[in-house]
C-alpha cells in the first residue's frame, strides 16, 4: 500500500489545468495507432495493391503468351508480339519520335517555367494577382477546344506535320502549373542568400545560378517529369498535327492496332508494355527527388 501511494505521488502532474503534457499525449497516440489490429491496415493496402497491379500484368499476360491461350500465366512465353509491332507496326519509329517530343517538352517546359516562376517569387508589378489568377483559370480549358486555333497558328507558320508543332503545343498546356509549382519552390529559397551573393559582387543572373538553380533541383526533376510522361502519353496534339506515318508517336501506334472488325490483342499488350515501360523506369529512378521536391513545394508560398 505504502508503494503504491509513493508510485502516484511521484508521477508527474498533467499540465494545463488537468490536461496531459504534449509528450505524454504522445505516446498515448502512439500507443493507440500500435493497438489498431494489423488487418485494419494491410487489407486496404492490399486491395489497393491488387486493383492497381491487376491491369498491368493481365497486360503482360497477354503480351507473352502464345496467340490463342487462355492461360492465366504466360508459358509457354513467347516474344513475337514484341518482334511484331516493333518491326512491323514500325514501333521502333513510333518510340523515336515519342522519344523527342517528351524531351522537347520537358527542356522547353522547365527553362520557360523556370524564368516565369522566378518573376512570380522575385517581383512585385501590379497584375500579378490577375495573372496568377489567370494561370489558374487555364487550368479549365480542355486541349481539345484548342484545336482549331492552334491548326490555323500552325499552319500559317508551317509547323503542321513537324514534331515542333506539338512540342509548342504541349509545352503552352503544361506551362501554367509548371509556373506555379516553380513559383513555390524558389519562395522557399531565402531571398537573403541572393542579397549575400550580390553582396559578393555576383549579378542577378549570377546569383540565381550560383544559388537558387541548385536548391531547386527536386522541383525542377518533379516539374520536368510531369512534362515528359505527359507528353509521351498524349494522343490529341500527335493525331491532329502530325500527318506522316513515319512521325507519329506511340499513343497514335497504339490506336493503329484497333481495327474496324478485329483487335489484335497480343500486340495491342505488347505496344502497352513498350509505352509504360520508360514511364516505369523515369519514375522508379527519380521518385526520391519527386518527393522531395512535391514536400518542398508544399511548405510556403
Amino acid at each position: 500500500m505504502t508503494a503504491v501511494i509513493a508510485e502516484k505521488s511521484t508521477s508527474p502532474a498533467p499540465a494545463d489545468g488537468g490536461r496531459p503534457s504534449p509528450p505524454l499525449r504522445r505516446r498515448r497516440r502512439e500507443r493507440a495507432f500500435d493497438e489498431v489490429p494489423r488487418w485494419q491496415i494491410y487489407v486496404p493496402l492490399g486491395l489497393y495493391l491488387l486493383f492497381t497491379l491487376v491491369p498491368f500484368y493481365w497486360m503482360l499476360l497477354f503480351s507473352l503468351r502464345p496467340a490463342g491461350s487462355d492461360s492465366l500465366v504466360p508459358w509457354p512465353m513467347t516474344f513475337d508480339h514484341f518482334a511484331k509491332v516493333w518491326n512491323e507496326r514500325a514501333f521502333s519509329v513510333f518510340f523515336q519520335n515519342s522519344a523527342l517530343i517528351g524531351v522537347g517538352t520537358l527542356i522547353c517546359t522547365t527553362v520557360v517555367a523556370l524564368a516565369g516562376g522566378y518573376a512570380l517569387a522575385r517581383f512585385d508589378f501590379r497584375i500579378k494577382q490577375g495573372f496568377m489568377l489567370a494561370l489558374l483559370c487555364s487550368q479549365f480549358i480542355p486541349g481539345a477546344l484548342m484545336l482549331v486555333p492552334l491548326f490555323q497558328i500552325f499552319k500559317n507558320l508551317q509547323l503542321i506535320n513537324s514534331p515542333v508543332s506539338v512540342v509548342l503545343a504541349e509545352t503552352v498546356f503544361q506551362l501554367p502549373l509548371s509556373i506555379i509549382l516553380i513559383s513555390g519552390f524558389i519562395k522557399n529559397v531565402p531571398y537573403s542568400l541572393e542579397e549575400a551573393a550580390w553582396v559578393d559582387g555576383c549579378s542577378r543572373l549570377q546569383a540565381f545560378r550560383i544559388v537558387v538553380l541548385p536548391m531547386l533541383r527536386p522541383g525542377l526533376i518533379a516539374v520536368g517529369s510531369f512534362a515528359f510522361v505527359h507528353s509521351w502519353n498524349h494522343f490529341l496534339f500527335a493525331l491532329m498535327f502530325l500527318m506522316d506515318q513515319d512521325k507519329q508517336t506511340i499513343p497514335v501506334g497504339l490506336s493503329t492496332l484497333i481495327g474496324a472488325d478485329s483487335v489484335d490483342f497480343g500486340a495491342l499488350a505488347a505496344g502497352g508494355v513498350i509505352s509504360a515501360v520508360p514511364v516505369v523506369i523515369v519514375f522508379a529512378f527519380i521518385q526520391k527527388w519527386l518527393i522531395s521536391g512535391f514536400s518542398a513545394g508544399a511548405v510556403k508560398g
